[in-house]
Formats: C-alpha cells, sequence, structure tokens
C-alpha cells in the first residue's frame, strides 16, 4: 500500500514565523509529501508569506496546534474557555487560507494542564463545549476536520488514548472531528497499536504522527511500525503519516517535551533517516 509521508516544522523551528518559510522548500526536497505546520501562535503565524510560498513550491499542508493555560477549553474560567475557542477559530481561518485540510494536536485543553485528579465530567462537559463551537465554525467557514490528538498521561489527564478520544468525537457530535493517534504516546497508553487503530477505524482516524517511543529516528526503537502500518491499511486509512521531531538545540521546547539527550546530530537528519527507514517498512505491507 502507498503510504503518504509528511515531516513537522517543529524538526527545524521552534516557533514558526516568516523567517522560517524555507523550510517549505527543505521538505520537498528531502521528498516529503506534506509539511504540518505546528502552530505556536495563530495570531501571529505568517498566514499570507505560507500561503505564498506553498504555491510556489507545489507541496501539500497541514496544521497543528497546542492551546496553552491561558487558552485552555476545560479551565475553570470562562474567560479562558472563551479565549481557547477564539483561538482555534484562528487556526480553523489558517486552515481555510492555506487550503490545510486538518487541525490537528492537543486543541482541545492546554497542554501540560494537569488537576493531579481523573478528568471530571464538568471538564468533559466544558471541552465538548468548545469544540463543538469551533467545529461548527469550521463547518461553516470550510471544509477543515478538526482531530484531536491522544497524548500521555504527563502531557494532558484528558485524552490519552483511542477510545476516550473517539467517544469525544461522538459526544462533540458535527462530524467534522476525529481522532489523531500519535506513535510516541501510544506506546506509552494504548494496550495496542492495531486495537487503537480498530477502535478508531475509517469513521474516526483522521491523522496519525509516526514518531519513534524515545521521539528519536522512526525505525530504531519499540514502536511496532510493521502492525502499525498493517492495521491503518486494513481500515483504509488514506491520509498522511508525519514524522514529528525537535532539534536537539531548541531550549523551551526540548525542556517541556523532557528531551535530554540527542538522538541524532539534527532534526533534519533525524527526518532523513526517519523517512527512508518507514518507506522500507510501509513497502513490505
Amino acid at each position: 500500500m502507498y503510504f503518504k509521508f509528511g515531516v513537522d516544522t517543529f524538526i527545524w523551528a521552534e516557533s514558526y514565523s516568516e523567517k522560517d518559510l524555507w523550510i517549505i522548500e527543505k521538505a520537498k526536497e528531502l521528498g516529503f509529501e506534506t509539511i504540518d505546520f505546528a502552530i505556536a501562535n495563530p495570531f501571529t503565524f505568517p498566514r499570507k508569506q505560507v500561503k505564498a510560498e506553498l504555491e510556489r513550491v507545489g507541496i501539500d499542508c497541514i496544521c497543528t496546534t497546542t492551546l496553552t493555560a491561558e487558552t485552555n477549553p476545560i479551565s475553570p474560567e470562562k474567560e479562558i474557555r472563551d479565549a481557547a475557542v477564539q483561538a482555534m477559530k484562528e487556526c480553523v481561518d489558517i486552515c481555510n487560507e492555506l487550503g490545510a485540510p486538518i487541525l490537528g494536536g492537543v486543541n482541545y485543553a492546554g497542554w501540560g494542564y494537569l488537576t493531579k485528579k481523573p478528568r471530571t465530567k464538568e471538564e468533559w462537559d466544558w471541552g465538548v463545549g468548545c469544540m463543538r463551537e469551533v467545529a461548527e465554525y469550521a463547518k461553516e467557514t470550510g471544509t477543515v476536520t478538526i482531530c484531536v490528538e491522544c497524548v500521555n498521561r504527563f502531557e494532558t489527564h484528558f485524552l490519552n488514548i483511542a477510545e476516550d478520544a473517539v467517544q469525544f468525537c461522538k459526544d462533540v457530535g458535527t462530524g467534522n472531528v476525529k481522532v489523531h493517534l500519535d506513535c510516541f504516546h501510544m506506546i506509552r497508553e494504548e494496550k495496542s497499536f492495531s486495537g487503537a487503530v480498530k477502535t478508531c477505524g475509517k469513521e474516526y482516524l483522521g491523522y496519525v504522527h509516526v514518531n519513534e517511543n524515545d521521539r528519536g529516528i522512526p525505525g530504531t526503537g519499540l514502536v511496532p511500525f510493521k502492525e502499525f502500518f498493517t492495521a491503518l491499511k486494513d481500515i483504509g486509512y488514506d491520509g498522511p503519516l508525519v514524522i514529528e521531531s525537535f532539534d536537539p538545540s531548541f531550549e523551551e521546547l526540548s525542556g517541556n517535551c523532557a528531551i535530554w539527550r540527542k538522538f541524532a546530530d539534527t532534526g533534519e537528519e533525524l527526518a532523513i533517516e526517519g523517512l527512508k527507514n518507514l518507506k522500507e517498512i510501509a513497502a513490505t505491507i
């Protein structure tokens, strides 16, 4: 089966800005078919310049974002929840302008927001309500699918596994909210890679990040990529598979993600070697 591989801008840039436009052409040069723009701040993202460069280079794109303590849909503070909705609507606007079909990431809670308690029904209702408003806006303004990324227990207490993410999508109920799976998080939280994929099925699996268990070079660690790719083939997933890791020189991002050692000399090397490994595995499916 043919898989479409992509790369995240985090490989090169901690906070994507106009000075990072060169990354678009670089991604295509390296053999990637899509680029995932990690949007740190939607209100300062250089959308017009990015759109022009995408058209010049000729490469598809996806967008992801991570909400913050100030834009947290499950905050007890209504002002913060309202700010989350506004930030997400801005991300939807960016997707519409760039022609990005997917808005993924930790877009349902503030990334790193932990109450040291299990998720509550009140938090669930807040999260569903905020996402419903954003998803309805996405339907009114274009065709963007919002994909909620299950991440590990140290980064959120809200959505850790595919089963919960599918239920969240169902409760939002707008039909344009799907699940974003990431191997790095899956290996910590899921019982089975193929099981998580089947839990989502073609109806609810919207986006995939193909990262190694240590965030190192994909294909060199514990993630069972052959099993994972086979399951994706079985459900008919035809979306992009994107490598997301970080240049080891990043300070804030590496600190937030607890990356204390180098897995490659540069993020670019990690992406090049990862793409080679994943294509070799995909060729056996």
